[in-house]
C-alpha cells in the first residue's frame, strides 16, 4: 500500500462512534482507487460493536488510494483512505494505467457471485455464539451484505431450544421495583452452590474499557468537577407514571428540559476557553449501559418539542436501537446535556462524571419509600429520589447548580 501524500489530499478516517467505541472493522468499499467521490457520498461501510455505518466522503474529490482492506479492524481516528481534492472530475488517474501503488478493493456488488462472502463476526456476537455453543456458519444474518448481529444469534438460540441470552441491563428502565412475592406464594428453593471462581492472573483491560476509561480521566482532568444533590418527593411522579403507562424517566427528562430551558447556562458546551450555551435547543443525551459491551449516550435532538410520552418513544427507540447496534453517527453526537439513570439498580447516590464537551449531567436514582416530616411536622411515608448534578465548575457556579435543582424539584413535586 501506498503512504504517499500530497498537500491537496483529505484524510478519510475510522469515527469515533460513541464513548466506548475504540476500534471499527472495514466491511465494504463502494469506491476504488481512481474513482471519483462527491463530498457526503458513501464511500465505504464500518462495523462496530455499536453501530454499523456509512462513512461518507469528507470532501469532493478523486480517491487517490485506500490503506485499509476489507475485513481490517483499526483504532478509530486510522486513515483509510485518501482523497486528491485538486483532481477534476473525468481526468485518468494513474491507478488506471500505470498500477502503482494502488490498492483495488472490490465492492460488495462488485464482488464475483462465486467467491465467498467476507464474514465478519462483532467479539458481541462472537460471545453469545461460544456461551451456547453456536456455529456462526449456520446463523443467517440480517444485516447488510447478510452480516451476523446480535439479534441474529440470540433467535437463532432461541429457536433451537438454548433459551436466549440475559439481556444486559439498560439505564432506561424505571428505577421503581415490583414489591417482592410473598413467601408462601411459591415454594422455597434450596440455593444453588454458588460456582468457583478461579482468579486470573496478568489479564489486561479490554480495549472498550480503555477508551472508556480514558475518556472519563479525560473529563475529570479537563473539568473542574463538583455534584450536587437535592431529594425530590416523588409521590406526583408515581402518580403521573402510572398515568401515562410510562417509566419515571421520561418525566424526570421533561422535567429537566424545562429547568434547562429557565438556566440555559447548564445548556451548553465548553472547549478550551470556547463556552457555547443553547438557547434555542436542548439536545439531550440518555446514558444507555449495554453491560459488558460499554456505554453509549444516544442523543434526543430538540428535546424540548417533546411531551413527557413523546420522550418515552423516543428513549425507548435510541436504546434499542443501541442494543441492535443501528444508531447512526449523529444520534450519538452533538448533545448539550446529559441525564443517567443507574437508580434502577438500587443506589441512592452518585458522583456522575460529566460527558464532554457539556457542563453538567445529571443522575437520576432509586426511589425509595421512606419516613420523611411533611407539612404540620407530621410523619409520612413517600416515595423519595436524589438526583445529583455533576457540574464544571469553569463554567458555572454552586449556586447557579442549586437554583438548577430546585427548578427540578419543584416541576417534578408540583406536577
Amino acid at each position: 500500500m501506498s503512504s504517499s501524500r500530497t498537500e491537496t489530499a483529505v484524510d478519510v478516517t475510522m469515527p469515533q462512534l460513541g464513548v466506548s467505541v475504540a476500534e471499527g472493522t472495514v466491511v465494504s468499499w463502494a469506491k476504488r482507487p481512481g474513482d471519483w467521490v462527491e463530498r457526503d457520498e458513501p464511500m465505504l461501510e464500518v462495523s462496530t460493536d455499536k453501530i454499523d455505518v456509512e462513512v461518507e466522503a469528507p470532501a469532493s474529490g478523486r480517491l487517490a488510494e485506500i490503506l485499509v482492506d476489507v475485513g481490517t479492524t483499526v483504532e478509530v481516528g486510522t486513515v483509510l483512505a485518501r482523497i486528491e481534492t485538486d483532481a477534476r472530475p473525468g481526468e485518468p488517474h494513474a491507478s488506471e494505467h500505470d498500477g502503482h501503488g494502488k490498492v483495488e478493493a472490490p465492492s460488495e456488488a462488485e464482488r464475483p457471485r462465486d467467491e465467498p462472502r467476507f464474514r465478519r463476526y462483532s467479539p458481541v456476537v462472537q460471545r453469545i455464539a461460544a456461551e451456547h455453543g453456536v456455529d456462526l456458519s449456520q446463523v443467517e444474518g440480517t444485516g447488510r451484505g447478510g452480516r451476523v448481529r446480535k439479534q441474529d444469534v440470540l433467535a437463532y438460540v432461541e429457536r433451537n431450544g438454548g433459551g436466549a441470552a440475559t439481556e444486559p441491563p439498560m439505564h432506561i428502565e424505571s428505577p421503581y421495583r415490583p414489591e417482592p412475592e410473598p413467601a408462601a406464594a411459591k415454594p422455597a428453593a434450596a440455593p444453588a452452590p454458588a460456582p468457583a471462581v478461579e482468579p486470573q492472573a496478568g489479564g489486561t483491560l479490554s480495549r472498550m474499557r480503555r477508551a472508556i476509561g480514558e475518556h472519563m480521566k479525560r473529563s475529570l482532568e479537563t473539568a473542574a468537577t463538583c455534584t450536587s444533590w437535592i431529594e425530590v418527593d416523588f409521590s406526583r411522579v408515581e402518580a403521573e407514571r402510572a398515568r401515562l403507562g410510562i417509566t419515571a424517566l421520561p418525566i424526570v427528562a421533561r422535567a429537566t428540559v424545562e429547568a434547562l430551558r429557565a438556566y440555559p447556562s447548564l445548556n451548553a458546551t465548553l472547549e478550551g476557553e470556547a463556552y457555547t450555551r443553547y438557547d434555542d435547543a436542548v439536545h439531550l443525551g440518555i446514558a444507555v449501559s449495554l453491560g459488558e459491551d460499554g456505554l453509549i449516550v444516544p442523543v434526543i435532538r430538540d428535546a424540548q418539542d417533546l411531551s413527557a410520552e413523546g420522550l418515552a418513544k423516543r428513549i425507548k427507540d435510541v436504546a434499542r436501537r443501541a442494543r441492535e447496534r443501528e444508531l447512526q453517527p449523529d444520534e450519538v453526537r452533538g448533545g448539550t446535556f446529559t441525564v443517567t439513570n443507574p437508580g434502577q439498580f438500587g443506589t441512592i447516590m452518585a458522583t456522575p462524571v460529566i460527558n464532554q464537551p457539556q457542563v453538567a449531567i445529571l443522575d437520576l436514582e432509586a426511589v425509595v419509600k421512606r419516613p420523611v416530616v411533611v407539612e404540620g411536622d407530621a410523619i409520612a411515608v413517600r416515595p423519595m429520589c436524589i438526583l445529583g448534578l455533576s457540574w464544571d465548575h469553569r463554567a458555572l457556579d454552586g449556586a447557579l447548580a442549586a437554583q438548577f435543582l430546585s427548578e427540578v424539584k419543584r416541576r417534578l413535586e408540583g406536577l
